[in-house]
């Protein structure tokens, strides 16, 4: 009924390990950001192409970026809420923005991600459909009903679900989201759950406290 996975969510068996600059190990599309500023020159031991991301969009010469620059530096293929997700994930002295190593942290979490996106991305259509969701989530360890998975399908579609044709389907932004909410809510409900009996008694507070909390 419970995943064991690691880190901020990235289960063990779809965990790599990156070296080199971002082009070998990102596609295209995360490019240069426009408005690409200043090059401080890296901290010994940094990945320069890392560190050129990293301050070609803080610029206010700060030494951290906030949310809408952070969107900035992944070329907005991130929404604003999938943004601030990972910027609280992220944020560890919680100071409201993300210093370069949180961001060097944030960047290897979304390339993990982006693996796990490509393996289940079978027919490589760009979005995770239905199908593709179940076995996503069965393979972290989440045995999620029908009715439970229509759901997270129909909150995390890339674009209104109609009548009409098939489910639009998840895209990797959202995809993260999906499945770091259903982490999130899974390991509340099994802190609950002392006696792992699939039931638990929530007060109102307790309740609304799990799901406020949720990314």
């Amino acid at each position: 009924m419970y995943s064991q996975s690691s880190g901020y969510g990235v289960p063990h068996q779809h965990q790599h390990q990156h070296h080199g600059s971002i082009h070998s190990t990102h596609s295209s599309r995360y490019s240069r950001p426009e408005g690409y500023g200043y090059q401080a020159a890296p901290p010994p031991g940094t990945d320069p192409t890392l560190w050129a991301y990293f301050t070609g969009v803080d610029t206010d010469r700060s030494g951290s970026i906030t949310a809408n620059e952070l969107q900035q530096a992944l070329v907005n293929e991130f929404d604003l809420d999938t943004v601030k997700m990972l910027m609280s994930t992220f944020d560890v002295d919680r100071s409201g923005t993300i210093n370069y190593n949180e961001f060097a942290g944030l960047w290897k979490y979304i390339q993990d991600w982006q693996n796990v996106f490509r393996h289940f991305d079978r027919d490589h259509s760009g979005t995770i459909e239905g199908y593709e969701l179940s076995e996503a989530l069965r393979s972290f360890g989440y045995n999620l009903s029908p009715d439970l998975l229509r759901m997270i399908e129909q909150k995390y579609a890339s674009a209104p679900i109609s009548g009409y044709g098939p489910p639009p389907g998840i895209t990797f932004d959202r995809f993260v989201r999906a499945c770091v909410v259903v982490k999130t809510l899974t390991e509340s409900f099994q802190r609950a759950d002392v006696n792992r009996t699939g039931y638990v008694q929530f007060s109102y507070e307790q309740f609304m406290s799990i799901v406020l909390s949720a990314p």
